[in-house]
Formats: C-alpha cells, sequence, structure tokens
C-alpha cells in the first residue's frame, strides 16, 4: 500500500500531466525511483530530493511529507511554493515578475 507522500506525488503529477519520466527529469532523478516512491509502503527519500520534488510538482516539502490523506494543495502552500521558487530567481527576472504584478493593482 502507498504512502501517503507516493499517493500525494501520484496525484499532483496525475494533475499536472506529468509521466514518471518527466518528473523524474525536472527532479534529476530515475524513472524507477520515482515509481518506487509513488509505490513503495515506506519510502525514504532524502531531504534536496523531496525539495526537487515539491518544486516540480509547485507545492512544499511540508506538504509532501504530512501524514494527512490531502492530496490537493490549499492556496496557502500553492503561495508558499511559489513565493520558494520566486526567491531564489535571478534579480532581472524577479523585476519582470513584479512588473506584471503592478499591472494587475492598476485595474
Amino acid at each position: 500500500m502507498p504512502s501517503p507522500l507516493g499517493d500525494k506525488m501520484r496525484a499532483l503529477r496525475k494533475e499536472k500531466k506529468l509521466s514518471l519520466e518527466q518528473l523524474a527529469e525536472l527532479t534529476e532523478s530515475s524513472k524507477s525511483y520515482i515509481w518506487e516512491l509513488e509505490n513503495k509502503d515506506v519510502p525514504n527519500p532524502s531531504a534536496d530530493k523531496i525539495g526537487r520534488i515539491a518544486a516540480a510538482l509547485e507545492v512544499t516539502p511540508e506538504f509532501l511529507l504530512d501524514q494527512r490523506d490531502d492530496l490537493t494543495p490549499d492556496d496557502e502552500i500553492v503561495d508558499e511554493a511559489f513565493f520558494r521558487r520566486y526567491r531564489k530567481l535571478e534579480p532581472d527576472v524577479k523585476k519582470k515578475i513584479r512588473k506584471i504584478m503592478d499591472a494587475f493593482d492598476d485595474e
């Protein structure tokens, strides 16, 4: 029986229409490793790997690791994942995103 982590990974991967192979490429993993995480009952991924998977699936590592059977992240989790990605961007990319956001504020 898969773990809550595996169930969440599978649900989010399918929601984003990613194959096992695509998620593996995005996270610098093998297809078989992603399959194991989704299907083993006691997966044991590294913190780095969880971080990469969470980023690829646009959620937080905490959401993936939470033992609750909540398969859909709420807006707060999605926002936190966005902000984590934003903080890692180059300054010129951040500037472009802020300009886009400013356009929405003018409405």
